[in-house]
């Protein structure tokens, strides 16, 4: 194959990559599902300008991405203008048996530099991997959870070995148990919440120690789900 017919290839399948996405974007934004539709637009909006470097297809894409990247920074500026007045509201779907949602994934994008204080709330705190990973700037956790009548002492071992282990690297972990919680949700001191339908015992149990996913939880297989991300301006109050 030449050169040239090997660089066609290519620019075709760009474009064919490009109008995809930007078609699931408009499909998104019909939907009001802003948050999901802006990143499909600037994604397809990136493969697009780079079919413009063809200079037979600059043409037919210029306005097209004109209009495209109007539309992705109106999309921009409402999401902001939602949350600075507290009514965000993003929705991820997590399919049966999907991957690539450990916690890390979920909340990155909301553990930023200033949130130095977390409330957990969720009836099933049971297993190791529930705990949070990762450096950040936080100090005080707050967690709420129900007794586990069938191995009440192992879970108080745990979550007392976890409280102490945070401690070594300055973190605060207060426990409090409640037997008539049944709110699933996480709050940050920065306004954002998160609620995951099932909890974070989202994950299915890996088939052994030794199985893609035992350690890492973005490859484990999960149940499905639904996760509702807010933002609000009290989130201490409510």
């Amino acid at each position: 194959m030449s050169m040239s017919r090997a660089g066609s290839s290519g620019t075709a399948a760009l474009e064919r990559a490009g109008a995809e996405t930007v078609k699931r974007a408009v499909q998104l934004d019909v939907a009001c599902r802003f948050q999901e539709s802006l990143v499909c637009y600037q994604e397809g909006i990136d493969l697009l300008l780079q079919v413009v470097k063809d200079e037979a297809k600059k043409h037919r894409y210029r306005q097209k991405i004109s209009e495209y990247m109007t539309r992705a920074e109106d999309i921009k500026k409402h999401i902001e203008k939602e949350k600075q007045d507290g009514k965000y509201h993003k929705q991820i779907r997590i399919e049966e048996n999907a991957t690539g949602f450990g916690y890390e994934k979920l909340f990155h994008e909301y553990l930023t530099e200033i949130v130095s204080e977390v409330w957990v709330e969720d009836p099933y705190i049971r297993q190791v991997h529930q705990a949070i990973k990762g450096p950040c700037k936080v100090k005080t956790i707050h967690l709420l959870t129900s007794c586990d009548e069938g191995s009440r002492s192992e879970q108080r071992i745990a979550l007392e070995g976890i409280q102490q282990s945070l401690s070594n690297y300055g973190v605060t972990l207060s426990i409090e148990f409640s037997s008539s919680i049944h709110d699933r949700e996480i709050r940050f001191n920065n306004g954002w919440m998160i609620k995951i339908g099932r909890g974070l015992d989202y994950f299915k149990k890996p088939q052994g120690r030794f199985s893609i996913g035992y350690c890492d939880l973005d490859l484990r297989p999960c149940h499905e789900t639904t996760v509702d991300v807010f933002h609000t301006k009290h989130t201490k109050q409510m």
